[in-house]
């Protein structure tokens, strides 16, 4: 049987965070490790849950960040792995009791807006060593398409509109290095 390699795909990372000087410090480790950011979407509040709440305080804010350089799709189960360290780093750096920033590295493909998670669920599937491909969007020319499963706030139009306008560049980009 002929291997066959998938297409390069677009990394991007969704950020949740209430200190501003953290985000910066996690924004300058992840472009040290991944390359030049291209993108990023406005500031979000971050208040469709309460679950970060005990562990980070409040207001919460999330911002996404797009990452110039296409890679291998099959890397993202180590990126994970090293956001969830580098949220750890930043915890002991700051000294806090809980994360400071969360941290939610995922891929953007032709047709999928896919986001790595540590928590299993039955949509959810196994990648390597304790991480899972959680899809959140499907795409096709028209637009996104929202899952039983989309969280709450990917169902918000300006996440739609941020995702959709990065996957339009991201075909670009395909259709150029081909």
């Amino acid at each position: 049987m002929k291997e066959v390699e998938f297409l390069p795909v677009k990394l991007y990372t969704g950020t949740i965070f209430r200190d501003e000087r953290i985000l910066k410090d996690a924004l300058e480790k992840l472009e040290c490790k991944f390359g030049k950011i291209e993108d990023k979407s406005e500031v979000f509040d971050f208040n469709f849950t309460d679950y970060y709440f005990k562990e980070m305080g409040r207001p919460l804010y999330r911002q996404f960040f797009v990452f110039e350089e296409l890679i291998e799709p099959e890397l993202l189960p180590d990126i994970k792995i090293f956001t969830n360290r580098l949220e750890e780093d930043l915890m002991k750096k700051y000294n806090l009791t809980g994360r400071g920033i969360n941290l939610d590295p995922g891929i953007i493909t032709a047709g999928a807006l896919i986001v790595a998670t540590a928590k299993n669920f039955s949509h959810r599937v196994p990648l390597k060593n304790g991480i899972y491909a959680h899809l959140e969007y499907l795409f096709d020319k028209k637009g996104v398409r929202i899952l039983e499963w989309t969280y709450k706030d990917f169902r918000s139009e300006e996440y739609k509109n941020f995702f959709f306008k990065v996957r339009k560049k991201y075909i670009k980009e395909l259709k150029v290095e081909s």
